[in-house]
């Protein structure tokens, strides 16, 4: 295809404009990372820092979205951001993981294709799934957030605190209904998410997310740390008492407009999530301390990493473990070295630079790492059998 062509040809480009980083570039080579039909190629330079060389990449959510459009059209209508690798200047002492003259994407493929990364933790959080049609909790205009007026809260956090959920319920059960799983297709992050356990580089998977689209996308249970609990489970909220409910049964009070009640002592029962006043689930701290010190390549995916203690994961890795953000904003660094991201550099004095930004759309970071692997045609054809196989059966 021409896009496969365009696409090799502009990824020489990348490299090259990338490798300008410390003559204080300001290029941006703009490409179709997804080899998709229909995606401009054409590149418009913009005023950058001295500290930085950037690769932007149009989005490709609209191209995407087709694919399902059947389906699920929500899609079409997440905001458009472009993609971009953050390439920074370091200060001139400073010792990195990552080539001057390469991408931190091409690095980061590389260290997976010759085995340097093979125990891979992913974090992700809502930006993971906003492609599928489902809000994130923060953006300013079209996160859960900022619309939940109809539901007369104190404020925003209000509907998922256990505090409020017992003394008013309904509100957390009616947008429950508009969030219960199976409404939404798993997007291009959690098949590449899937197909990084396909091929046993998948250590554990740690999501915030309530949504079950990983379960939905077949990664198995045994790889799936949902650290806010999920929709899979449900039980009776009195401590005595405890009782698990079907959660087919508590589907259907839930699409019934009922809040559900313990059958067998008359409290409520709530879906497994975990609202802010509860514990974080017992498997979370179970596999953390094992599998955070063995990581050697961890992915951060569309969160905020605003909600602890999983925010303060990305501190658990060993020191010379890589780190990449994929997210719409830069979040999770400190003015303190040793805690958070160090993007810049700006703490490497005695320690090596490890962490590599890419900004923009979750779907399309993943689609530009695959080609970089290998594994674009192969993680395409995944998401889209998925999407065939459940037009043919309805759902």
């Amino acid at each position: 295809m021409a896009g496969e062509a365009n696409l090799d040809e502009l990824a020489k480009q990348l490299d090259q404009s990338l490798s300008l980083g410390d003559q204080h570039a300001s290029t941006t080579v703009t490409v179709a990372a997804a080899g998709l039909e229909g995606i401009s190629d054409s590149s418009v330079p913009e005023k950058r820092s001295d500290v930085e060389s950037l690769y932007s990449v149009p989005s490709a959510v609209g191209s995407l979205s087709s694919i399902d459009e059947d389906i699920d059209n929500k899609a079409a209508t997440a905001v458009q951001v472009p993609l971009t690798a953050y390439m920074p200047k370091l200060p001139k002492k400073a010792t990195s993981l990552f080539a001057a003259a390469a991408s931190p994407v091409h690095h980061i493929a590389h260290m997976i294709k010759n085995g340097a990364a093979k125990r891979i933790i992913v974090m992700a959080g809502a930006g993971i799934s906003t492609d599928a049609g489902i809000p994130d909790f923060r953006s300013p205009e079209t996160g859960l957030y900022a619309n939940l007026q109809q539901y007369r809260l104190p404020y925003p956090e209000a509907i998922f605190t256990i505090d409020y959920f017992k003394r008013k319920p309904k509100p957390f059960f009616v947008l429950a209904k508009e969030l219960y799983p199976g409404q939404f297709i798993p997007t291009i992050s959690h098949f590449f998410v899937k197909l990084l356990a396909q091929k046993n580089l998948l250590l554990r998977h740690y999501t915030q997310n309530i949504d079950c689209l990983e379960r939905m996308a077949g990664i198995e249970s045994a790889l799936i740390v949902e650290a806010h609990g999920s929709f899979h489970s449900a039980h009776c909220i009195s401590a005595k008492c405890r009782k698990e409910h079907a959660q087919a049964w508590v589907k259907e009070q839930i699409f019934s407009d009922k809040v559900p009640h313990c059958t067998q002592c008359k409290s409520l029962v709530k879906p497994d999530i975990t609202f802010f006043g509860e514990g974080l689930p017992q498997r979370f701290f179970e596999l953390l301390d094992a599998d955070f010190d063995v990581c050697d390549l961890l992915i951060v995916m569309g969160t905020s990493l605003q909600v602890h203690p999983f925010a303060s994961l990305i501190d658990q890795v060993p020191r010379s473990t890589p780190r990449l953000l994929v997210n719409r904003e830069r979040v999770g660094e400190s003015s303190i070295g040793g805690i958070g991201f160090d993007f810049d550099g700006k703490h490497v004095r005695n320690t090596l630079h490890r962490d590599a930004l890419i900004l923009g759309d979750c779907d399309e970071a993943c689609l530009l790492l695959a080609d970089h692997l290998g594994w674009k045609e192969e993680l395409l054809k995944l998401r889209a059998e998925f999407v065939a196989k459940h037009k043919l059966n309805g759902t």
